[in-house]
């Protein structure tokens, strides 16, 4: 053990050196617990005479610095720990002798710095990238190796890995790009060289699994060896053109002024920093390798600096990252988070904002410096621009200068078209400090309103994200997906694009692990479905176990009815499409199950997902690939379209099934699927199959010929087998037996396993029946009832009484009846059973209408009379040809029946006409109130003078009672206007008071308003939000379920009686005014009576009766309409809560102003 060493901050284990040059040769760094047990260490990489002069703790134990010490310079190595293996991830080299000494930021723990003898000193900011490139290839520095996984092929924790690539010295950054066939991989190496790699293509990727690979450095041709600085920020513009940075510090421009001539560009900039300079080195490769490459292998030989070219900038560079849209373009980002364009062989765009203002994006910079940054290509309305997204260290996750979540703690994007031409990012997948992983839409945050919160000393934008409160509180809204992070501080490093649609996170103690979001699971089953890849789209569903209707609801079912055919040849896996049958339902996902995760706040029923449109079926339209099929439907055809979901698509795969599919056991368990599943399941279409496949089983038995043939078919018993365990065994039975076999039936019984002595004897005496009678006797027990008429009728004439009985148990059946006996005796004694059942049910003239096809009179007159038809009853009398006295016997019966029916102008024609009883056909006619009748009745019988003395006093004593009527009437109305003011008075002061408390009126049920208000007032005060009026039409809300329900109750027990005090008093006082108008037929009568007086000369009585009559509408029609007014002023200030249907019905059942049945000459001057 050497004299370096130090305690981690921690306390747990302490760090020190330890010389193991004679049996390693090379240094080592142990690690020891406080009881002085080792555990674990690492070696020092180089030559025997490397010396480790200090070792530094980072403030949070999570980083290790070595300051080592070689004969030709000295290093800075950053080791840090996971997955219990240490990893070289950082090394800088100070070239001489010079004293170089290290600390880390007490506070900050990825901050540092470093110093020499010669007043050299190097600020450090560091900071953790993600290890996962494009097309989700995992590459991890670990010293002189590069551990390169392709994670869609292996996914594996560091530090193993899919193959290794070893390099001469330690590696300091890394570049990956992948575009068409050729990826590269740039290595910039702590010795200040620069390595190439070409990897072969993806899909050889598995020869190399398990491989080392070494690599020789890039020949640097006319380049300027660089000793001041080390490549970074290594960004490819170009599979053959890339650009670094190296940074120096103000103190160390001067020195090294000689290598800034007159050919390099040098770019100030306005507030770019204070620390130093920037040097931009953009260089163009060209691959002179001769030799012949095998394929799937790399290769890195032969690499050379054609040209390059150097931007110096006045400024640090923060990142650098390409341009996902164009080649040969990059954006950087400068210390103070501003962001500038860069363009290869013309250098940096001074002004992009103008620039880019018409075209692709405005290049906002960040609020802060942001260490991580990455464009993305989005789509805005059809057109293809740039987002800029960046996180800085203080968890800000920002883009256009807004911050979309404050806590996050990392990042990635998904997008739903990988594979395609052009990659468009869909959703940003970023985790939080709550441990909590959001799903965004990509368009939403493009698009979405942004409020504004205070931030430090000035106004800052903060996004949605900001609504993260508390450990596990959040507030869904829009497009966002939360999952609950099941590991405190995983992070996410990388996101699998495409159908995979996998999430991968990263625990604290390095494993990987991988979730599959339902929100970007489902978007992958969207995006097949649209590109008809229903082969994928099924996989999916099997995979994530999503349900299966999402393959039919999606689209519609119209249209996948008609991409049947196409299905079925893709999914081309009988097993598979037996699955989709057996899982579908009448329910439509997309409504029900999937609404909130698929089309959330979409009320136009459309979801974006990359660059195209898909259409909700909820309105039916129609999207397959590149074809639009419009089906709507009718407005009361829904319910029909809905239940014809399972049948139309069932049919439709069986169709295809049995004409596109070669025959085979299999499919044709998967036809019999079909029809069992089916809604509802044609078990007999699918056991007559069965018994065709029976017969052709005995005869290949029989016939060794075409024995071969039968190969080919499925055995039936078998089949009978699939069949019941897909459908209920009774079900089955049930089936055999309507299809008249019986011997099926019992083989069905027997693969059922029911016991023999169940079915054994019934199928025996089906069998010893005459073939009608089994049939007739089969469909009673199976309720066919059609069907057994039929049979049965067709047995003879010896079971017509069994017809007959078969009709009265089934009324249902007598039309059948009527069209399958033509014999005019069976017909006659049908119709008499049919009336018979029409006059139990009370349908008394169908019931006299079916007696009179039979010349049955005398029970159509019973019939008549019952339904209170009196002329018809007359006529029937006629019929019958009774004698006079029986006839003035009957109407006298006629009259009495009439006037207690509450008939009695009706029973005054019977009395005058038929039983010559003018007096009483008169009393009858003053009891109806025809007072004009009476009078014509009178005269015309020579009866004037006694009938006018009649009717006068008649009419005189019907006008004093309505003036008495409506005498109270106007004192009701004056008391409920009142009583319906002072609700609604203290309705609004109680309202007041409550949002002068802060309360809501939501927050308050109708009890508590109710017994609060009785408190205040004495009496009771109600919302309009919450009350509901006297017949339960009131649209109201209401804070539970339960006091609606009680409220209704309460009502159906009291009536619609106003109670005082009660919730609906107000708007029951509202109605009850409503009620109180004079209705047209009252009007009528009121205007008659008032015709009445004056021909008699009572017109003192008749003027009073009128002016009694205008003033009570009057009272009345004002009061409804102070109440309309009232209540429509609470609308139009917004203090009504809930728009009422009351309020849309005052005009209609409260304003009728029509005074046509008063007389001119008995209004007042």
């Amino acid at each position: 053990m050497e004299a370096a060493m130090d305690w981690m901050p921690s306390g747990a284990k302490v760090a020190a050196a330890c010389n193991t040059s004679k049996t390693k040769n090379c240094a080592s760094v142990a690690f020891f617990e406080r009881n002085g047990l080792e555990r674990g260490s690492f070696d020092i990489y180089g030559t025997t005479e490397a010396k480790i002069e200090m070792l530094k703790w980072n403030c949070n134990s999570e980083l290790l610095a070595a300051l080592v010490r070689y004969d030709e310079w000295s290093s800075i190595q950053i080791w840090s720990f996971s997955n219990y293996h240490w990893y070289l991830k950082q090394e800088w080299r100070y070239l001489g002798k010079n004293k170089l000494m290290f600390a880390w930021d007490p506070e900050r723990p990825m901050r540092a710095i470093c110093w020499t003898a010669y007043g050299l000193v190097h600020l450090l900011t560091l900071c953790w990238s993600s290890a996962v490139y494009d097309a989700s290839i995992a590459i991890v520095i670990d010293g002189v190796n590069v551990l390169v996984t392709p994670l869609s092929l292996s996914l594996v924790p560091p530090p193993m890995s899919h193959f290794n690539i070893m390099f001469q010295s330690a590696v300091q950054s890394v570049a990956f790009t992948s575009r068409g066939l050729e990826s590269h991989l740039a290595v910039g190496l702590s010795d200040g060289n620069l390595s190439i790699v070409k990897f072969p293509n993806m899909n050889m990727w598995d020869q190399l699994e398990g491989t080392v690979y070494e690599t020789v450095n890039v020949d640097p041709g006319s380049l300027i060896k660089i000793e001041f600085g080390d490549l970074r920020h290594l960004t490819w513009l170009d599979p053959y053109v890339i650009l670094g940075v190296m940074h120096c510090d103000g103190d160390q421009t001067s020195l090294y002024s000689d290598f800034i001539s007159n050919n390099w560009r040098k770019c100030p900039l306005m507030s770019g920093g204070n620390n130093g300079v920037s040097i931009l080195v953009e260089m163009e490769l060209v691959c002179n390798n001769v030799e012949e490459v095998e394929p799937g292998c790399l290769s890195s030989s032969g690499w050379v600096v054609k040209s390059s070219m150097h931007t110096v900038i006045e400024s640090s560079v923060v990142a650098i990252a390409a341009n996902p849209m164009t080649r040969c373009e990059a954006f950087i980002q400068l210390g103070n988070g501003d962001i500038v364009s860069y363009m290869s062989k013309e250098g940096i765009n001074i002004a992009p904002a103008e620039l880019y203002k018409e075209k692709r994006s405005n290049l906002k910079g960040f609020l802060s410096y942001c260490p991580w940054m990455y464009p993305i290509p989005v789509y805005d309305y059809g057109k293809l621009k740039v987002l800029i997204f960046g996180l800085d260290e203080d968890g800000r996750l920002q883009v256009n200068g807004q911050v979309i979540c404050s806590t996050c703690t990392s990042f990635s994007f998904y997008a739903s078209a990988a594979g395609k031409v052009q990659e468009v990012v869909t959703h940003l997948i970023y985790t939080t400090r709550q441990d909590l992983l959001i799903v965004a839409n990509i368009d939403e945050i493009f698009h979405g309103d942004v409020h504004y919160e205070s931030m430090g000393n000035g106004q800052s934008p903060v996004g949605f994200g900001n609504k993260l409160q508390g450990e596990n509180k959040l507030i869904r809204e829009g497009n966002h997906d939360e999952l609950k992070v099941w590991e405190r501080g995983a992070k996410l490093i990388g996101i699998i694009n495409g159908d995979e649609a996998a999430v991968i996170l990263q625990t604290v103690r390095g494993n990987l692990e991988v979730i599959y979001p339902r929100k970007l699971v489902l978007l992958a089953i969207a995006g097949a479905l649209v590109d008809k890849r229903f082969k994928d789209a099924v996989s999916l569903v099997r995979q994530h176990r999503i349900n299966y209707n999402i393959i039919v609801d999606y689209c519609g079912w119209q249209s996948f009815v008609e991409a049947a055919s196409e299905f079925v040849r893709k999914i081309n896996n009988l097993s598979h499409i037996t699955e989709f049958v057996c899982a579908l339902k009448h329910e439509n996902v997309m409504e029900t199950l999937y609404k909130d995760i698929l089309l959330p706040n979409h009320q136009d029923n459309k979801i974006e997902c990359g660059s195209q449109i898909f259409l909700s079926n909820t309105d039916s339209p129609l999207e397959f690939g590149n074809q639009t099929i419009i089906k709507r439907l009718e407005p009361g055809n829904e319910i029909v379209s809905k239940n014809c979901k399972v049948r139309a698509v069932l049919e439709a795969v069986r169709k295809v099934l049995e004409e596109e599919v070669s025959k085979s056991p299999a499919r044709e368990l998967c036809i019999l699927t079909t029809l069992a599943c089916n809604d509802p399941p044609e078990l007999e279409e699918a056991l007559k199959r069965i018994k065709k496949w029976r017969e052709t089983e005995i005869a290949s038995t029989m016939n060794e010929v075409d024995g071969g043939l039968h190969k080919l078919n499925l055995s039936a018993e078998e089949a009978l087998k699939h069949l019941l365990w897909l459908s209920e065994p009774d079900a089955v039975f049930h089936a055999a037996l309507g299809l008249y076999d019986l011997h099926l039936a019992a083989i069905v019984a027997l693969n059922s396993q029911r016991d023999p002595k169940e079915f054994l004897p019934f199928l025996q005496e089906l069998e010893n029946m005459p073939s009608p009678v089994m049939c007739y006797t089969i469909d009673c027990k199976l309720c066919r009832y059609e069907s057994a008429l039929k049979n049965i009728a067709a047995a003879g004439d010896a079971y017509f009484e069994e017809c007959l009985q078969l009709m009265k148990s089934n009324p249902k059946l007598f039309a059948l009846g009527l069209d399958i006996f033509k014999d005019v005796g069976k017909r006659a004694v049908i119709l008499e059973a049919w009336g018979d059942h029409l006059f139990s049910e009370e349908r008394f003239e169908e019931a006299a209408m079916a007696y009179c096809s039979t010349c049955s009179f005398q029970k159509a007159l019973g019939s008549f009379r019952a339904g209170g038809l009196w002329k018809e009853a007359l006529t029937m009398a006629g019929m019958l040809r009774l004698t006079t006295d029986e006839v003035s016997s009957l109407a006298n019966d006629l009259c009495e029946e009439l006037q207690a029916l509450g008939k009695p102008a009706e029973a005054a024609k019977i009395a005058l006409g038929y039983c010559k009883d003018v007096q009483g056909a008169i009393n009858l006619l003053l009891t109806a109130r025809e007072w004009l009748e009476a009078l014509r009745i009178g005269f015309l019988y020579d009866m004037g003078e006694l009938v006018k003395s009649q009717v006068k006093l008649a009419a005189i004593e019907c006008a004093n009672l309505l003036i008495l009527e409506y005498e109270e009437g106007i004192e009701k109305v004056g008391k409920y206007l009142a009583r319906y003011l002072a609700v609604r008075q203290r309705r609004l002061l109680l309202a007041a008071k409550l949002e002068m408390e802060g309360k809501a009126k939501e927050d308050v049920d109708d009890d508590t308003f109710s017994e609060t208000s009785s408190n205040i007032s004495g009496m009771s005060a109600y919302t309009l939000g919450k009350a509901s009026n006297a017949s339960g039409n009131l649209s109201t809300s209401s804070t539970g379920s339960h006091v609606r329900t009680r409220i209704r109750t309460r009502r159906k027990v009291h009536g619609g009686k106003i109670r005082a005090g009660s919730p609906g008093e107000e708007f029951a006082l509202v109605e009850h005014l409503q009620s109180m108008v004079l209705s047209s037929r009252a009007q009528e009568e009121l205007k008659l009576l008032l015709e009445a007086l004056l021909l008699l000369g009572e017109e003192d009585v008749a003027r009073k009766l009128q002016s009694f009559a205008a003033r009570y509408q009057s009272c009345q029609l004002a009061a409804v309409k102070d109440a309309e007014d009232k209540l429509a002023e609470e609308q139009a200030d917004g203090t009504a809560g809930t728009k009422n249907k009351n309020a849309d019905n005052l005009k209609k059942l409260g304003v009728s102003d029509t005074l046509c049945w008063q007389w001119e000459m008995l209004s007042p001057p």
